[in-house]
């Protein structure tokens, strides 16, 4: 296994220097490469030195960075594997360490592995809140489609939330909202929809078989939560509503109106699942 490398190579040229309550640490690195990652550092080492310098003693910069997440980030420009980041607040400390010093290249490879499928799968909110927090639009729109599957209102806050607006919360409220409310005006009882037993003769006539009543009630109260087909048009969630119907042909119907049920999917999947730029109300 390779050894990682240290910052503490016998030709570096500058000090960053962290001042952590607990302890401080250097970073002995080399201004050229900093220069070339940072238009923040390319100004600085540009700047003359200060009066009553010795030109041979090390520039020491003190920087209020975490050493864990200034190391994460050197990694990211220097010419050595990239850092190892598996926690959404590891990555969120590197990403404001990166924007804050200009590190672009850095910044554009977080941005990648903000919206990576683990994140967007485990921590949709908090992906949300941190592409908000550093204005990274497309990275919110993505996040804000992998929020629909989760009920916003039920769900615990998460501390990425305190760094946002009010105005982008509202864009994902209004999201959820008007899906929802065009997801269940889809819903509607399907024409020739039939079960051998509960709906075809005389004696049983009923606007559509049984199961689709228990079918249609559950799923309202679904997608008025969670404005997502992911549950709704599982074969768990549509036999449920077979089951309650206490028809034993109704099963046979569900697999019978498959074409009907993937083409109100699709109609629901088409529904705009992203936030909007939204425009101010003028006063």
């Amino acid at each position: 296994m390779a050894i990682p490398y240290e910052f503490n190579a016998p030709d570096a040229d500058a000090i960053l220097l962290t001042t952590e309550p607990t302890r401080s640490t250097e970073f002995h690195v080399h201004k050229c490469i900093l220069a070339a990652a940072s238009p923040f550092f390319h100004d600085m080492f540009t700047l003359p030195p200060e009066e009553g310098s010795v030109d041979k003693e090390l520039p020491v910069i003190p920087v209020t960075e975490a050493a864990h997440d200034l190391d994460t980030i050197l990694r990211y420009i220097y010419p050595v594997p990239d850092p190892v980041i598996d926690s959404l607040s590891d990555l969120a400390a590197a990403l404001g360490v990166a924007v804050k010093y200009d590190f672009t290249t850095a910044v554009s490879a977080l941005r990648s592995l903000l919206v990576s499928s683990v994140f967007l799968q485990k921590s949709p909110i908090r992906v949300y809140a941190i592409a908000c927090q550093h204005e990274f639009e497309e990275e919110a729109r993505l996040a804000s489609r992998h929020t629909l599957r989760i009920s916003l209102l039920d769900a615990a806050p998460c501390k990425e939330l305190q760094y946002i607006s009010a105005y982008d919360y509202h864009r994902l409220l209004a999201l959820h909202r008007r899906r929802s409310a065009a997801a269940l005006e889809l819903l509607t009882t399907p024409e020739n929809l039939k079960c051998m037993q509960c709906n075809t003769s005389a004696f049983t006539s009923h606007d559509a078989p049984k199961w689709w009543y228990s079918f249609e009630a559950a799923a309202r109260a679904e997608i008025a939560v969670r404005p997502t087909t992911d549950v709704v048009f599982g074969m768990e969630f549509l036999f449920r509503g077979a089951q309650s119907s206490g028809c034993s042909r109704c099963p046979e119907s569900i697999l019978n109106s498959w074409k009907l049920l993937q083409n109100l999917k699709e109609k629901i999947d088409s529904l705009p699942s992203t936030v909007s730029i939204e425009k101010y109300d003028s006063v």
